[in-house]
């Protein structure tokens, strides 16, 4: 059985996908591009910018689904510059509490709507 995760403090699916599915004791969210989830445009401003406002999506769906990013156990960055990733890495040590979560980045050729960044997640609940 799996239940859906749907609110409006992310981006709403721009294709055929779920926010988030929760399967047993575990979350998938599928990835967050920096959408503004109110105008569903890119956020405005630099990459840090746009890896802020992908970090505020990636909480709002975790949110609604009773965790909190802490609660994460893994995380796969794609970047459009790999050269960037060291501006992820400052924007999770802000936001999350070590231990950190496991990771994997990947370098892509592009991402939906012109950003520069994706982040999907798999959290661990109760």
């Amino acid at each position: 059985m799996k239940t859906i995760i749907s609110t409006d403090q992310a981006p709403a699916a721009i294709g055929t996908y779920s926010q988030a599915v929760i399967h047993g004791d575990v979350l998938y969210v599928s990835g967050q591009i920096p959408l503004v989830p109110a105008s569903m445009e890119l956020v405005e401003g630099d990459i840090s910018a746009q890896i802020a406002q992908v970090f505020d999506n990636l909480a709002g769906v975790i949110s609604a689904a009773g965790a909190e990013l802490d609660d994460a156990i893994k995380f796969t960055v794609y970047l459009t510059d790999l050269g960037n990733f060291p501006l992820v890495n400052e924007a999770m040590a802000e936001r999350l509490k070590e231990p950190y979560p496991a990771r994997a980045a990947i370098e892509v050729s592009a991402l939906p709507k012109g950003a520069q960044v994706e982040v999907d997640a798999i959290v661990a609940l109760g």
